[in-house]
């Protein structure tokens, strides 16, 4: 009997393929939503605890989910929570707020094992298989197979983003595009030309650096617009795309001109 390991280590390999891959953000805690959006055909999700509601615990189940499903886990999360995410067994981590060199180095020492990083080991964690899978095989599996993913989201990290990119061990750049719109005074408008001239100096100078750059695309439009641009990680919001299932629904078979939200 084969036994699968429970770190899926397949998106590094995507990172470097030259290839556009294609996630969806899920900030619910449901482990239903995560095996969702890979029978909807997904190669990864981001379980986004900066913003969600799940605790370690969800987060755990929704990592089995995932590994059973077929999707690859991205868990976006704070720098403290780092060590028990990647004990859990996600297959990468999304770190906001990115600004320097001295981040992305400090981020790389906390994400991999000596003697690359500082990272702390443990081999009785759901990553390690409660033991099953300890030692270097497993220091190994994780230096190796586990994504960083830094993002980029004030004009001090659009600065700094070639060099951030330069990076060794940071795999892929994300842009934030709704935190740098108001990082840059413009509200939650990232279409501005500022914000989008931003963006695309980004995406071009990790692109340039010869790392994957990653974008919110909530359309195709979107998808080929940053894609001119380098970005090849792209995600979209699970949030979104069930409310707006949802108010279709609501809405079939009405007068949708009677009928607003009200704030």
């Amino acid at each position: 009997m084969t036994i699968q390991h429970p770190i899926d280590d397949r998106l590094p390999a995507l990172l470097r393929s030259g290839k556009p891959v294609r996630g969806i953000f899920t900030a619910l805690p449901s482990p239903a939503i995560v095996e969702m959006c890979a029978y909807a055909g997904f190669t990864f999700a981001i379980i986004d605890n900066e913003h969600g509601a799940a605790d370690f615990e969800t987060t755990e189940h929704m990592l089995r989910a995932a590994r059973a499903s077929g999707i690859i886990p991205v868990v976006r999360c704070f720098l403290e929570d780092i060590p028990r995410v990647l004990d859990m067994g996600a297959s990468a981590v999304q770190v906001p707020m990115i600004e320097t060199v001295e981040d992305a180095r400090d981020l790389v020492q906390r994400v991999r094992y000596p003697a690359i990083g500082r990272r702390g080991s443990a081999f009785s964690g759901r990553a390690a298989g409660y033991g099953a899978f300890p030692g270097a095989a497993h220091t190994t599996r994780s230096n190796e197979g586990v994504a960083l993913i830094a993002m980029i989201e004030t004009p001090e990290g659009v600065a700094n983003a070639a060099a951030i990119a330069a990076v060794d061990g940071i795999d892929c750049v994300f842009v934030g595009p709704n935190d740098l719109a108001h990082a840059m005074g413009h509200g939650n408008d990232w279409k501005a030309p500022a914000v989008a001239a931003a963006i695309e100096q980004t995406l071009r100078a990790v692109h340039a650096q010869g790392k994957c750059a990653g974008i919110i695309a909530l359309n195709a439009d979107d998808e080929r617009r940053y894609g001119e641009c380098g970005a090849r990680y792209f995600a979209t919001v699970a949030t979104s795309v069930i409310t707006q299932a949802l108010r279709q629904a609501a809405q079939a078979g009405h007068d949708t001109t009677a009928a607003g939200l009200r704030y």
